[in-house]
This record gives structure tokens, sequence and C-alpha cells, in this order.
């Protein structure tokens, strides 16, 4: 039985998939939107590049080298998504979409608001909760917004990863993840 989630493989299987757009300014604001998230994610981590002390003995790649590849991927991908988003609108849509092999759909905000809160609170709480926990509850709430609904068994498959994780970089990379609640460490 296909999904009506539309990030669940079952909806993109056998057919082109077509977004409703809007137009007007509300039409090009849904569609920067995203793009927008992206640039405001990626400004505020140059920012934590900008003002991280680091010590003078520091060598390369230093610890701003990685933070600043993410942040440059992520200007690269908001720029091609709105370069996307603009032609995407700017395009006449087609009259009979059947008749051109594809499906109409919307945007499952439910699943969005899943993903991003699922960050959000990954984001807040990785101090608190520690690099399993918070980890282990990222994987969850990511699997639910891309339609698993089996939570207890991704909170379990999340937690061996997590855990697989912060073993391989606190133990072989010498590098320490937030032990939070669990308050351990190797």
């Amino acid at each position: 039985m296909p999904s009506n989630n539309p990030t669940s493989v079952s909806a993109v299987v056998g057919s082109r998939l077509r977004f409703h757009r809007n137009r007007g300014a509300s039409g090009i604001a849904k569609a920067l939107l995203m793009p927008a998230v992206l640039a405001a994610f990626a400004t505020y981590l140059v920012y934590g590049i900008v003002t991280m002390k680091v010590p003078a003995s520091a060598a390369f790649p230093g610890p701003q080298f990685f933070p600043g590849i993410i942040a440059a991927g992520l200007y690269v991908f908001a720029v091609l998504l709105g370069i996307g988003a603009v032609r995407a609108l700017a395009e006449t849509p087609t009259t009979d979409a059947a008749e051109a092999g594809e499906r109409s759909i919307g945007v499952d905000w439910r699943s969005f608001a899943w993903v991003v809160g699922s960050f959000l609170v990954f984001a807040f709480l990785l101090g608190i909760l520690g690099w399993i926990v918070a980890a282990a509850l990222l994987f969850a709430g990511i699997a639910r917004g891309f339609g698993h609904t089996r939570w207890l068994f991704a909170l379990f498959v999340g937690a061996t990863i997590s855990s697989l994780t912060y073993i391989a970089f606190d133990m072989g990379l010498g590098l320490p993840l937030p032990s939070g609640i669990l308050g351990w460490a190797f």
C-alpha cells in the first residue's frame, strides 16, 4: 500500500512527482524557505568559526576547518535550492499532469516538523543528555519524520549507532563527545 508521506520511497516509485506551487508572494516565500534556513544555519556556523578561540599551537586542519567545509557546503546547497525554486516557479505548469506521467503532491509539514524538531532538540539538549542519548533521539525523530512507525526499534538502532560513534571518537580518535546524564567516559 503506497504511503501518503512524500518523503517515503513508495511515493516516488513509478511516477514523477510535482509539488503544488502557489504563485505570487506566498509561493515565492514558501519556495525560498528552505534555502533561507540553510543560509541562516551556514551563517550561524560561520559566526561560530570566526568567534572561536583557537590556540596558536593548533595544527592544520584545526578546529575551524571542518565546520568551514560544512558551512561552505550549506551555502552551495542554499544557492542551488534557491535557483531551482526560482526556476520551478518561473516554469509554466503542465496542463495535464497525468498525461505527462506525473503525480501532484503537497509538502508533508508533519514530517518536516519531525525532522526539524529533532535537530532542534538535539542541538539544545546535547550538553544535558550527552551524545549517546541525544543522537539516539535524533535518529528516532528523523526516522519518524521519514515515515518509520516502530519508534522503539528506531530508538534502539539510534542508541547502537550513537554508542559506536561515541566509542570511535573517544577511544579511536581521542576526541571526547559530551557524556551528559550518563556521566561516564572511557
